[in-house]
């Protein structure tokens, strides 16, 4: 009668039979003796006889020797904490299931501790498996050799199993025949190092449950997951924590202690790479009077090279380049050039502009860089690429691509951003007057985006990535592209408050202005520089700017920007305080404006006379140009404008009294300004809100809105309106009158 038969009879799972359930390993034999006791009703003297006549009648363990293959663990091992869990965790999971476990990603770049992972999590469970451990470097990434045939792999297990070599069948199905054979039904760990690929591996799976398998390799063995039910356990690099802990361990805690500062720059410079931090140690072993801060200059200095020795194995540029070797051709020229895309990071439709292939061809060369280890892809899909592999790739980049392919590469990719950002700008303001761009470079795609959501979000994903592009540009010369670039950032920093952001894109535009033959490209740069300035609190450079910028206008009779640098001067005297000239400047403005037949830019104009009025206490005038504003932007679908004018409005409602009515209007603007995505003059907007709220007495509505204000002004970095918004928060704890 089989085990599982016992177990139906006597209601018992076959888990509990295998001792899974509890998690002990109970001796099947004895569990096997219960159940056939309780089937059969014996007394418990019979039940002992039985059992003592099963025991002395079966061997206790297997025969043949017990193999004992695993290299000795890692001398200095640190953290890795939640991936040890998972590696037990899986082992567990495994046992109650009665499956074979297949970790088959330990996986990640070389250096990054795969082995130095399995081995310590090995031998911290050698009690685990008592009838052996069987090891293997599968030598997928070796520099001395190609890897290591599947039937040598076979054969040692045979060995280190006992067969003797005259038993050892000749062809490998048979030998792996064999192989799983021995194995079965023992409790072995099988640990299969720095696998090539899947198809080397397979062959030495044993069969059965009771054998666990862990695999390290660079690369995802993607066919191990999919027909073998393999687990995938990415590594990454340490944490800073981790990174100083292991050079405190290498290099000696009071050694560490005494120089911080080159230990911080060392760890960043290492980027949590264990090879690397571990060269760098043992380095600083050999020379122990050599000040850590000297191992820190070389490294920042010297790069890459820093981190080059003559044992392959302790060389991170020699790790590095077996993953390289590995690459097919396209897959080398991708990589390469991804080290000098600008950005830190890249999406498949900037990466298809790069490369300048169909945007399906770019993601399956991303996908094989992945899972060769060299590119790692973070939970939006965009890919990284470490700080360390970036200047081998550079460098790669440099020896085996053309000056014209990595020059036109850059420029595929400049375009892309800059086309991109140009259509998504005209979603997020389509009454703003557009710029004319040059047809993108040969093989670049620009992003097709559907609306203003997508705009709005392809700008937070892509914001650091145009400002490295203009960057480039700059560096290459490319005026128009830089210019461009500022432009087309308008918008977005300005509903996102990325005011230093747009100082420095604007200083650029202006720099590349100056070489540019049209001249209104020099009176926009130094206006919106102006502006810039305004919003970060210069205020001389402000208004000399706009001065300029004015002063251009008139000279070249641009009647247009004249009335675009009227209002943000009108901007700039009030954030300097005098009211009195930034209501003549606004009012200017109006007037060119209304000549100019824009009826949504006259309502903005309309709407700027409005605010300055009600600051000079001017309600009727004030409230008259706001009402005409907003009928304006209503008729002509703008609700960025629409937004403004209902807040302005409510502004002059609360001063005149009617603060149920500016609760309204504020309101109302306050849920434009968010589905627009503005989070600057939505916190401005809730930070107004507050004041007709506490003038009802209505204490709780006025706090909410402040605190939400303040968490906004804290976010933005806006400190002085924070201080002043904490301010009414604190007032309100005061009991009412005071």
């Amino acid at each position: 009668m089989t085990q599982e038969q016992l177990a139906e009879r006597s209601g018992v799972g076959v888990r509990t039979i295998r001792g899974f359930e509890t998690g002990e390993r109970t001796d099947p034999r004895t569990m096997t003796v219960q159940l056939l006791a309780d089937a059969l009703a014996l007394r418990p003297s019979q039940r002992d006889e039985l059992l003592a006549a099963t025991i002395h009648a079966q061997p206790a363990a297997p025969s043949g020797p017990v193999p004992r293959q695993l290299p000795a663990p890692p001398g200095a091992f640190v953290g890795r904490d939640r991936e040890l869990d998972a590696l037990t965790a899986a082992l567990d999971d495994a046992a109650a299931e009665g499956a074979p476990v297949v970790v088959s990603a330990i996986g990640g770049g070389g250096g990054v501790g795969k082995t130095w992972l399995a081995l310590h999590w090995a031998h911290q469970q050698l009690a685990e498996f008592p009838d052996g451990q069987l090891f293997a470097d599968l030598r997928g990434f070796s520099p001395h050799s190609e890897p290591l045939p599947t039937g040598t792999a076979v054969r040692g297990f045979l060995d280190g199993l006992g067969v003797e070599p005259g038993r050892v069948p000749v062809d490998l199905p048979a030998q792996a025949a064999l192989y799983r054979s021995l194995v079965a039904g023992r409790r072995m760990l099988i640990l299969l190092d720095n696998a090539a690929d899947a198809e080397q591996v397979v062959p030495l799976l044993p069969g059965g449950d009771s054998c666990a398998v862990v695999i390290t390799s660079r690369r995802t063995l993607t066919g191990l997951i999919a027909r073998h039910g393999a687990r995938q356990l990415p590594l990454g690099m340490l944490s800073a924590q981790e990174a100083h802990a292991l050079l405190a361990y290498r290099v000696g805690a009071d050694r560490v202690a005494a120089e911080p500062a080159a230990v911080a720059e060392l760890v960043a410079l290492c980027g949590g790479l264990p090879l690397a931090l571990g060269i760098i140690a043992g380095r600083a072993n050999i020379h122990p009077r050599v000040p850590l801060a000297e191992f820190a200059a070389e490294l920042r200095e010297i790069g890459l090279e820093a981190l080059e020795d003559e044992d392959p194995s302790a060389s991170l540029p020699a790790a590095l380049s077996w993953s390289y070797r590995s690459l097919t051709a396209d897959q080398q020229v991708m990589f390469g050039l991804l080290a000098l895309a600008p950005g830190a990071d890249i999406s498949p439709p900037a990466a298809a502009s790069l490369i300048g292939l169909p945007l399906p061809q770019a993601r399956t060369l991303l996908l094989a860089l992945e899972q060769a280890s060299l590119l790692s892809r973070d939970r939006d899909g965009r890919y990284l690429m470490h700080d360390l592999i970036r200047r081998y790739a550079t460098g790669m980049a440099g020896r085996q691509l053309s000056a014209e392919v990595r020059e036109d590469a850059l420029r595929r990719v400049v375009d892309f951003y800059l086309h991109t950002a140009h259509l998504a700008d005209r979603l997020l303001d389509p009454h703003r007057p557009p710029v004319q761009l040059d047809q993108p470079a040969p093989g670049c795609v620009p992003d097709q985006l559907a609306d203003y959501a997508a705009a709005l979000a392809w700008f937070d994903a892509e914001h650091l990535c145009l400002l490295a592009a203009q960057g480039a540009a700059t560096t290459r010369g490319w005026h128009q592209a830089v210019w461009n670039l500022a432009w087309t950032l308008g918008t977005f920093q300005d509903r996102r408050g990325r005011r230093h952001d747009r100082l420095a894109v604007w200083r650029a535009g202006l720099a590349a202005a100056q070489h540019l033959p049209d001249p209104t490209t020099r009176t926009r740069a130094h206006r919106v520089l102006g502006y810039a300035y305004t919003e970060v609190g210069q205020h001389d450079e402000a208004t000399g700017h706009l001065s300029q910028s004015l002063s251009l206008a008139v000279e070249q009779h641009d009647r247009t920007n004249q009335a675009h640098t009227h209002r943000l001067l009108a901007h700039a005297w009030e954030q300097r305080g005098d009211d009195q000239r930034a209501l003549e400047h606004a009012t200017r403005g109006l007037e060119l404006y209304r000549a100019l037949d824009n009826p949504v830019w006259e309502a903005d104009a309309l709407n700027q006379v409005g605010w300055h009025a009600a600051q000079a206490g001017d309600h009727d005038r004030a409230r008259g140009h706001c009402q005409a504003a907003l009928a304006l932007h209503r008729t002509h679908d703008n609700p960025d404008g629409e937004a403004y004018a209902l807040d302005t409005l409510g502004h002059i409602a609360h001063r005149t009294g009617q603060h149920q009515q500016a609760v309204d209007l504020h309101r109302q603007s306050l849920a434009l300004f968010r589905e627009l995505g503005d989070t600057i003059e939505a916190a401005n907007t809730l930070d107004r809100l507050g004041h007709p709220h506490l003038a009802l007495g209505q204490r709780d509505q006025a706090r909410a809105v402040w605190q939400e204000a303040l968490e906004l002004y804290r976010a933005q970095q806006r400190h002085d309106d924070a201080d002043s918004t904490r301010r009414k928060l604190d007032a309100l704890d005061d009991p009412p009158g005071e």
